[in-house]
């Protein structure tokens, strides 16, 4: 059966919806637990509001087109955001896998709302855009953020690590 542009436009709503979902859950657990970056702790908090300021955006969009997001979607998703945090807590370089993870993650919601934009653009949706836009641009400064710091922290990690203290977060 074929769908409609309105309909895949809705699903990618549900389904940044509970991407956003994921990855506050990525960021509760990475803050709780960092201790010698706090940089890096205070930056994934306010990204964590940023992201939740995000996921209202969305459900606001899905509401304004007559739907709501998907709540088994979303826990599914948060679930998968506490089991990633969980396998990287075992690893000795905890926060650079975060770290790397993070950037990637970053980069994966980008194309997400740059897909988005294409979707409300097909299905005729012109007040969406604005808040597409709006987090769109916080996703972009976050990867920046992890890419101007990446250096800074691999070489932390290193520094700790040679001289016996604490590390990996």
């Amino acid at each position: 059966m074929a769908s409609n542009i309105r309909d895949i436009y809705i699903t990618g709503l549900v389904n940044a919806h509970a991407l956003e979902a994921q990855a506050i859950q990525l960021i509760n657990r990475q803050v709780e637990r960092i201790e010698n970056y706090p940089e890096m702790r205070e930056r994934l908090r306010l990204h964590g509001q940023e992201s939740q300021r995000q996921q209202e955006r969305l459900a606001q969009i899905l509401d304004g087109l007559g739907t709501s997001p998907s709540t088994l979607k979303d826990i599914g998703t948060s679930i998968m955001g506490n089991v990633a945090a969980i396998g990287h807590a075992l690893a000795q370089d905890e926060v650079l896998k975060n770290t790397l993870a993070n950037f990637a993650f970053e980069h994966f919601e980008i194309a997400s709302y740059r897909s988005l934009l294409t979707m409300a653009e097909a299905a005729g949706d012109s007040a969406a855009p604005r808040l597409l836009q709006q987090s769109l641009e916080e996703e972009i400064a976050m990867a920046r953020w992890i890419e101007e710091n990446l250096d800074a922290t691999t070489r932390r990690y290193m520094q700790r690590e040679t001289a016996g203290q604490t590390s990996g977060i």
